[in-house]
């Protein structure tokens, strides 16, 4: 996905180094200095997610998942002979409210790490408290990229995970030759249909072939851009939406496309905020055959998930509770927090953000992901289809695990830039051209 200097400084940076670590971690190496086990008080572990307000219906959810993975962990004896404990706060859906309850957790609740946010704002409001505190977030959703911090680990999806292989699915699969951009007024909609409509233009679509549209979170009346869809899609090309919608303004969404008669087959749909946790609250039988891309289903036919749902489900005391794509990349940056632990000897912030990098754990669709030197990890692709009980088919996946890129290769003044938070580079946007770090924060 990178252009060809892009990748060949990358890799002259970070390829032998990395393959050398990589292949010592899968080996069973131990690459640190041995555990030092200690017996002491608990640890706290920060849960960051609203629990109130529009981005509840979706947030709640990982919330609990963190107390699940802390309650499984401390049967197995803690981290280091010490107890876990959750410290859970809500900043309500309310962005600045964000940064304010980061700040408590690292610094009242002393946290030894935190895994919260959902929305781009969100994280952007915390990134600097993180930053200035030198505390460790893992982020656990899509996101537009754009961004490497020292102090986050990005276990959802960048870009290149997510929103080009559900545009190039489109275009081979469906044919689709006309493109609605339909998010929800904030920086990840925003940038990721930024980068969308550079790679669409990259591919011969004209402007009067992309239609861009921004709704307020909470929207709720989509009467008339409903309407605005299917004329678009009335001008004899095919027409997809690709959708950044996020929160509760799915629910009424998704209800006028059936209301309005808006099927697959005629313009399909293509979500990236939506998934099982969202579909439980809809009325999914119009909606059969819309399309969503993660990196996970519960759907999903894997060992590791079927134990994971079970898990998950008896803990929760719901038989019919559903998982989706973000809780994956929670168990999978939790399991991968808890190695580094083990492999630094320590819950120094410093020490586990350097042990963090090349970490592999399990995730729930079969496979391994990676940390990678960019604080970003390795995922495979999937392209699902909504079915009439609230569940997501794959119709279609990548061969194997894509590595998050972090700078988009189709936007002016990030193509040039990679990260690699190795030392001694450690820097988030080394510029191949011109040889030295800096220049985009």
């Amino acid at each position: 996905m990178r252009d060809t200097l892009k990748w060949g400084v990358y890799m002259q940076f970070s390829r032998r180094r990395f393959l050398g670590t990589t292949a010592a971690v899968a080996a069973g190496v131990t690459l640190a200095a041995p555990s030092i086990r200690a017996q002491g008080a608990p640890v706290k572990v920060g849960i960051l997610h609203s629990l109130s307000g529009t981005m509840a219906i979706s947030e709640t959810t990982l919330k609990d998942v963190m107390l699940m993975l802390i309650e499984e962990q401390n049967k197995k004896g803690g981290i280091l002979g010490r107890k876990l404990e959750a410290a859970v706060v809500d900043p309500a859906s309310n962005w600045p409210l964000f940064a304010e309850k980061a700040r408590e957790l690292i610094t009242a609740q002393k946290c030894a790490a935190t895994f919260g946010c959902w929305t781009s704002v969100s994280r952007k409001s915390v990134l600097p408290v993180f930053e200035e505190l030198n505390s460790i977030l893992f982020y656990p959703v899509q996101y537009e990229g754009e961004e490497s911090s020292k102090n986050v680990f990005y276990t959802g999806a960048a870009p290149n995970q997510q929103a080009i292989p559900a545009v190039d699915y489109l275009m081979e699969s469906e044919k689709v030759q006309r493109w609605v951009l339909a998010g929800t007024d904030y920086v990840y909609p925003r940038t990721t249909n930024r980068i969308l409509e550079a790679y669409l233009k990259l591919k011969g679509v004209k402007q009067e072939d992309i239609l861009i549209n921004y709704t307020p979170f909470g929207h709720s009346d989509w009467q008339t851009i409903v309407r605005q869809i299917k004329a678009f899609g009335g001008a004899g090309k095919k027409t997809a939406v690709v959708s950044t919608i996020n929160g509760d303004a799915n629910v009424p969404f998704y209800k006028e496309l059936g209301n309005q008669g808006v099927a697959a087959k005629d313009i399909p749909v293509v979500a990236f905020s939506v998934g099982e946790e969202e579909l439980a609250g809809i009325d999914t039988k119009p909606l059969v055959g819309h399309l969503a891309a993660w990196n996970y289903f519960m759907s999903v036919d894997a060992p590791e998930n079927k134990d994971f749902i079970k898990k998950w489900q008896a803990f929760i005391k719901n038989p019919k509770r559903v998982t989706n794509d973000p809780m994956e990349a929670h168990v999978i940056g939790f399991n991968m927090w808890v190695k580094a632990v083990e492999k630094a000897g320590t819950f120094d912030s410093e020490a586990v953000i350097d042990a963090m990098i090349g970490v592999a754990v399990p995730n729930l669709t079969g496979g391994i992901s990676t940390m990678m030197p960019n604080h970003h990890i390795t995922k495979p692709v999937l392209i699902g289809e909504i079915q009439a009980d609230g569940q997501i088919n794959t119709v279609w996946q990548t061969s194997g695990l894509v590595v998050g890129d972090e700078w988009s290769d189709y936007l002016e003044g990030s193509k040039d830039l990679i990260s690699d938070w190795r030392k001694p580079l450690s820097c988030g946007n080394f510029n191949v051209k011109a040889g030295k770090c800096g220049g985009k924060a």
